[in-house]
């Protein structure tokens, strides 16, 4: 081969082309805005989104929750005692809600309302 020839293998081979080429000016600032304003666009659809959501339920208050873990605390023993017209639920009686000594918050996961139970202000 010829010193041309071995200099054309050359750049053929481990040339700046490919993976290894050089990258244009400003490329960084390309992706970094362009990052940018992708998320931008999903906050602001997910803004959208959540302003034509429906309110809340009105089970998500913590009053709500606090007498859905009273029902959930009957056991069968004092259920027809205390409440005769409701049925024993004894949910997750070994480690749950429903255990001696159970100590957790259950199913409490909202902050305390001001007003009426869920129900109580149908009168």
């Amino acid at each position: 081969m010829t010193l041309q020839e071995k200099k054309a293998s050359y750049w053929m081979a481990f040339g700046p082309h490919g993976p290894r080429a050089v990258r244009p000016p400003g490329e960084n600032w390309k992706v970094f805005w362009g990052t940018v304003a992708g998320i931008a666009v999903s906050c602001v659809l997910f803004g959208f989104i959540r302003w034509l959501a429906r309110p809340p339920p009105k089970t998500m208050n913590a009053q709500y929750q606090a007498m859905t873990n009273e029902y959930l605390k009957i056991r069968k023993s004092i259920a027809n005692d205390r409440y005769p017209y409701k049925q024993a639920q004894n949910t997750e009686p070994i480690t749950g809600i429903s255990s001696a000594g159970y100590k957790g918050k259950g199913m409490i996961q909202s902050k305390p309302t001001k007003g009426p139970l869920p129900g109580e202000d149908d009168d």
